[in-house]
């Protein structure tokens, strides 16, 4: 079935005012997070919160991303998420009395609507969860497990090739590791939000309550911003390849949709009700787990009714480091990120000297990338699902070891012992967080890997299935190599960081593949360090390594590296490459931060579509 859009743009205030016509008559008090504005996208709403009758639109009057008007200010309650759709749904579950668990399940099912090229049903992920209640930090893990069938060799030829994946013999769309049903592993997100509702969400506010704005927008509608376009330009040939996804995601001419349009996906819409009906068994049982094996299986794959009904939730204790007193939770494995977060600021605490030095100055970025190289060094030596491996966490979050391996640094750009890093995870990972009146925090990063994950929709039930199983290696000697069962490695990282004297200070996370413990690690230390308020540290210019001792980074925005900064680095031995200006390679971080009179200030990154919302 296909959708209607705006024929062109909702900058034309005649279509805009059409759409909103249209949207508000639907009778859900919650419909207001998909009312359109009647305003040119420079007048859209702007600021904490926007009026009952505006959307906020991530782009200018020239169709490119603002670079302001992300943060948001409030004292009662905060979500800052990649897509304003999902801000809204959470904060009107806080303003109804709904605690922080209860509007995170509301940001999440929203976003894998109005953001499904990077999360959705079809995938997993990771929360940090702080409660008040129990004055602790625990982790719950969702993440993609990898079908019972799965081993390490499934995808390669005889001469230990990947395999491309191809509908007609002929027309490849890429590695049988990342597209098609061999790609696709088992999804963990609404046993993951079905957990946190159980376990910690409230009385005061409705399943139906907490459903509702994702249905809402599913049915009434979206608006196209300028990530979700460069998404549906970059995957067209996958999303036209299969008909449940172009369907939805293509316009009647079988072409990507324009900034401004309008996409609605009402089987989506009814998926989202069974759910908020007969929650996890709704998906991991009957029809629609059905038809997600069929659809799994038409493209080749081996996820079987058994593999969705035997997904388990993990609880998990969270990595807990410190840099300058300031405490660190984030996620162990088989996530590498919390970890790797950690062991980054343990090493950069050896220098005394960290928050004179200046940002982006070149000794500050060489600083940086040696620490990276270091962690991406143990990453690759050491990382995998601890319930198939064994991991030396401890050794890798201490102060001792950071600081032997500080030891290792010079003015000069060095080399690491290190298996060569592999890639994994794409930037199609989406990141939010949500804070509430209780002291209660949320920071959450899932995904379905790459751009629409695997390319597989679910026929009648409008969302698409993950790609998590490209992030094994193909290598059966590797640690992360698949395995029935197992948890792919992962980057994800969101963390919740305390004041030195134990009170709440920061929920934090990204997404951005091997990028986002990087990206982290940076924010933190320029909040830590020099003060910076999350927003001003969210924009600042960034900068990535690894073991391949390539500096990547943003010569434009705001503090970038300058020509002369990144002729010094090269003087050191490093091999710089320039991204450009507020590059979505380098992430897209949103967080809250809690000032010591209680303020909450939450902040988005300009280099997606996030918006920050609070009362």
């Amino acid at each position: 079935m296909r959708k209607t859009s705006s024929n062109r743009s909702i900058a034309k205030s005649a279509i805009a005012l059409g759409l909103a016509a249209a949207l508000t008559a639907c009778s859900s008090t919650a419909a207001s997070s998909a009312v359109a504005s009647s305003a040119a996208p420079s007048e859209a709403a702007s600021g904490a919160e926007a009026s009952e009758d505006e959307v906020w639109l991530p782009y200018d009057e020239n169709f490119e991303k603002k670079r302001d008007e992300r943060d948001a200010t409030g004292k009662t309650g905060a979500v800052a998420s990649c897509n304003w759709y999902a801000s809204k749904a959470g904060l009107d579950i806080l303003k109804e009395g709904g605690n922080a668990f209860d509007a995170a399940a509301a940001v999440a099912y929203t976003l894998g609507v109005a953001e499904p090229y990077f999360s959705g049903l079809g995938g997993g992920g990771f929360m940090t969860i702080y409660s008040a209640d129990e004055d602790k930090v625990s982790v719950i893990d969702f993440r993609e497990t990898a079908p019972a069938a799965a081993n390490a060799q499934m995808w390669l030829d005889e001469n230990g090739e990947m395999k491309q994946f191809s509908l007609d013999g002929t027309n490849n769309l890429g590695t049988m590791s990342s597209i098609g049903g061999l790609s696709v592993a088992v999804p963990g997100e609404v046993a993951g939000f079905e957990y946190l509702l159980e376990h910690y969400g409230s009385d005061a506010v409705t399943r139906q309550q907490i459903f509702q704005p994702a249905i809402d927008t599913a049915n009434n509608g979206f608006v196209v911003g300028v990530t979700f376009k460069e998404e549906l330009e970059s995957e067209y040939s996958g999303l036209a390849a299969n008909e449940t996804l172009s369907n939805i995601y293509l316009n009647e001419a079988g072409l990507p949709y324009e900034v401004g349009d309008v996409i609605t996906n009402p089987d989506l819409a009814k998926t989202l009700q069974l759910i908020a009906d007969g929650g996890k068994d709704a998906f991991y049982t009957g029809d629609m787990a059905q038809a997600m094996v069929d659809a799994v299986a038409d493209w080749g794959g081996n996820m079987t009714m058994e593999d969705l009904a035997n997904y388990e939730v993990k609880v998990r204790e969270p990595v807990v480091g410190h840099y300058k007193d300031y405490t660190i939770y984030s996620l162990p494995p088989a996530s590498s990120g919390g970890t790797h977060l950690v062991e980054i600021l343990n090493i950069l605490e050896n220098y005394d000297d960290m928050d004179t030095i200046g940002v982006n100055s070149a000794e500050y970025v060489h600083r940086f990338s040696e620490a990276f190289k270091i962690a991406f060094a143990d990453r690759a030596q050491y990382m995998a699902d601890t319930d198939f491996a064994e991991v030396p966490l401890a050794q890798l979050t201490s102060k001792e070891y950071a600081a032997e391996r500080y030891s290792e640094i010079t003015e000069k750009s060095g080399s690491y012992v290190a298996v060569e890093p592999e890639e994994l995870e794409h930037y199609a990972t989406t990141s939010f967080s949500v804070v509430d009146q209780w002291g209660n925090m949320v920071a959450c990063t899932k995904t379905i890997n790459y751009g629409f994950g695997s390319k597989v929709g679910v026929p009648g039930y409008g969302f698409i299935m993950n790609d998590e199983m490209d992030d094994f290696s193909a290598d059966p000697e590797s640690v992360n190599c698949a395995e029935g069962g197992k948890r792919p490695l992962s980057s994800m990282s969101p963390s919740i960081v305390l004041y030195p004297d134990g009170s709440p200070y920061m929920t934090i996370g990204s997404p951005g593949a091997t990028r986002i413990f990087p990206t982290i690690a940076q924010v933190i230390e320029r909040m830590i360090d020099y003060d910076m308020d999350i927003q001003d540290a969210i924009d600042c210019a960034r900068i990535y390594d690894n073991a391949s001792e390539n500096i990547c980074y943003e010569s434009g925005g705001v503090n970038p590296i300058t020509a002369e900064v990144a002729a010094e680095l090269q003087e050191r031995g490093h091999e710089v490459t320039d991204k450009g200006e507020w590059q979505l390679f380098f992430g897209g971080v949103q967080g809250i931060s809690i000032a010591q009179d209680g303020t909450l200030r939450g902040g988005a990154d300009p280099r997606r579509d996030g918006k920050a919302l609070a009362y």
